[in-house]
C-alpha cells in the first residue's frame, strides 16, 4: 500500500496541538481523521496519541472524553508523540496536587516517567538533539544514528528494556519506546524536519 493510500487518527484529547501533527502527516500524502469518537478511533488503521502540556491534565481530559479504555484496547499500531509517549507508561512523577504523589497514566508500556536530572542545564530540555537507536526497529529504518530531532520536555523515561532510541542531556534518556502495538517518541517527528519525516513515513508503513 502506498504512503498515500494510509489513514491516520489523531486523537484529539483536548491537550495537544494537533494541527502540525496534522499537517506533517498531510506533506506525505496520508489521509488524515481527527476525532475523540471512540468507534471511530477502534476502527482506526493506525492511531497518533499526541499531547502538550502536563500529564495530570492529559489524564483528566482524556477520562471526561471517556477515552480511557478505548486507547487500551486498541490493537493497531499507535504513535505517542511527546507528553502522549509519556501517558503511555504506568505513570509520572509530575503531579499538580503539590505533594509527592505520582500520576496515573495509560499504562500500555510499563515505565515511569521522572523529572529530568540535567545538572547546570537548563530544563525544558528545548531544541535539537541527537537521537540514536539501541535495537534495531522498523521507527528508524533509513534514519542515521546521531540525526537531530526536536525536543521541548522537563520530565523524560529513562532508559530501560522497552527504549527504542535514547538521546542525553544531562544524563541519557529514552527518546523512543515501544511494547506490541505501542510505540512512543519523546521528541516532536513533525517538527524535525528530513528526520522527522522519515520517521512518520515508517511509522505509516509498519
Amino acid at each position: 500500500m502506498s504512503v498515500s493510500a494510509k489513514h491516520i487518527t489523531i486523537i484529539n484529547t483536548g491537550c495537544a496541538n494537533i494541527s502540525s501533527v496534522r499537517f506533517a502527516f498531510e506533506r506525505l500524502g496520508a489521509n488524515v481523521t481527527v476525532t475523540d469518537d471512540v468507534n471511530t478511533i477502534a476502527k482506526a488503521s493506525r492511531v497518533i496519541l499526541p499531547g502538550v502540556g502536563s500529564a495530570p491534565a492529559a489524564m483528566k481530559s482524556i477520562k471526561a472524553k471517556q477515552l480511557l479504555e478505548c486507547i487500551k484496547n486498541l490493537e493497531q499500531p499507535v504513535l505517542g508523540v511527546c507528553l502522549g509517549m509519556q501517558l503511555m507508561v504506568t505513570s509520572s512523577e509530575e503531579n499538580d496536587l503539590g505533594n509527592a504523589k505520582s500520576t496515573p497514566c495509560l499504562n500500555l508500556i510499563p515505565g515511569e516517567v521522572k523529572r529530568m536530572r540535567v545538572g547546570d542545564l537548563r530544563l525544558p530540555h528545548m531544541g535539537w538533539n541527537q537521537v540514536s537507536s539501541v535495537k534495531a526497529n522498523p521507527l528508524f529504518a533509513g534514519i542515521e544514528d546521531g540525526a537531530h530531532f526536536y525536543f521541548v520536555h522537563s520530565f523524560a523515561v529513562d532508559n530501560y528494556q522497552y527504549t527504542l532510541a535514547q538521546c542525553d542531556y544531562g544524563s541519557t534518556f529514552s527518546a523512543a519506546i515501544h511494547k506490541d502495538n505501542f510505540f512512543g517518541v519523546q521528541f516532536h517527528p513533525e517538527r524535525s524536519s528530513d528526520a522527522g519525516a522519515q520517521l512518520l513515513t515508517n511509522f505509516l508503513n509498519i
